[in-house]
């Protein structure tokens, strides 16, 4: 949860990190110690999975390869479905979300890249970019296909409605367990803790990972203008998200792993949804595009903004 009330200083016009805005960050942290004070049941720690699972998906299937690239289509309903699921992973609203990342894609690893490893340092582009007031702001211009959408504005200026929302469904999940199926072992607190906190804490640096360690280790099978790399580990722990270097190949499409090896999740379920007919004109990866020899620079494809 990170505020929007804050004082910035600025040294020699470079951004320094805002204490009061990032608390609220650091205090999710800090609640995750509670886990010693409720501790844990076998219940509470899939339900940490499930609400895991679920936002990982939110941000990938919706936040990144939805409202960032537009690599597929669904109706207006499940658009707002989406974009609240995303908006529960406490990462601010979808036009924030979108508008950050189309910035990334513009100018990826040069110096107006908003979270570059390469010139600002590993940290800076893990999670110290978000935290200045230079990067508060939703970059309007850059999402004016989503900004016509009030339901979406809705989600990006009260970001913390669909979090909240989270919180108190798990504390009457949990309670009614308490109640209800004592044999779970369970309990409101526990519930919350392990299903929230624990759950968006480790949420939060499987995504940032794609912005630092996607930019530092793993392969390069085409050589894009910036250092993106694919990262089998972070690929799975990702649901497909770090196959980074085939992304910034072609960002546009719907699927990451361009190999059959390459196990992209949020792809399989986006097939899947489309069986079920709730979204459809998923954009493949051309087979020009699949190519393992590394691809001119000058051929890269640009990242689709809408805009």
């Amino acid at each position: 949860m990170i505020s929007s009330e804050a004082v910035v200083s600025r040294t020699e016009g470079r951004p320094h990190i805002e204490w009061l805005r990032c608390l609220p960050f650091l205090l999710m942290h800090v609640a995750c110690l509670a886990v010693f004070w409720v501790g844990w049941s076998w219940t509470a720690m899939m339900i940490a999975l499930a609400t895991l699972f679920l936002r990982v998906f939110g941000l990938t299937g919706f936040y990144h390869r939805y409202f960032s690239h537009r690599a597929f289509k669904t109706s207006r309903w499940f658009q707002f479905v989406g974009a609240v699921l995303g908006a529960s992973a406490v990462q601010r609203g979808p036009l924030w979300w979108a508008a950050h990342h189309r910035s990334h894609h513009r100018d990826a690893d040069t110096t107006r890249d908003p979270h570059s490893p390469v010139h600002h340092g590993f940290l800076w582009s893990h999670m110290a970019w978000f935290m200045t007031r230079e990067h508060l702001g939703t970059k309007e211009h850059l999402v004016r296909d989503w900004a016509k959408y009030p339901e979406l504005r809705f989600l990006d200026r009260y970001e913390l409605v669909a979090p909240l929302g989270l919180v108190l469904a798990l504390l009457g999940l949990g309670a009614a367990m308490a109640i209800w199926a004592p044999g779970l072992e369970t309990s409101a607190w526990q519930v919350l803790v392990w299903g929230f906190f624990v759950s968006t804490v480790v949420l939060y640096h499987l995504t940032f990972a794609v912005n630092s360690v996607a930019h530092r280790w793993g392969s390069r099978p085409f050589a894009t203008k910036d250092e993106s790399r694919n990262n089998f580990l972070l690929a799975l722990l990702t649901f497909g998200e770090g196959w980074h270097n085939n992304h910034h190949h072609y960002p546009v499409s719907a699927r990451q792993g361009f190999r059959w090896w390459q196990i992209d999740i949020t792809y399989y379920i986006l097939v899947l949804l489309s069986w079920l007919g709730v979204v459809w004109d998923i954009k493949p990866v051309p087979r020009h595009m699949r190519k393992s020899l590394p691809q001119p620079t000058a051929k890269s494809v640009p990242v689709a903004t809408g805009s």
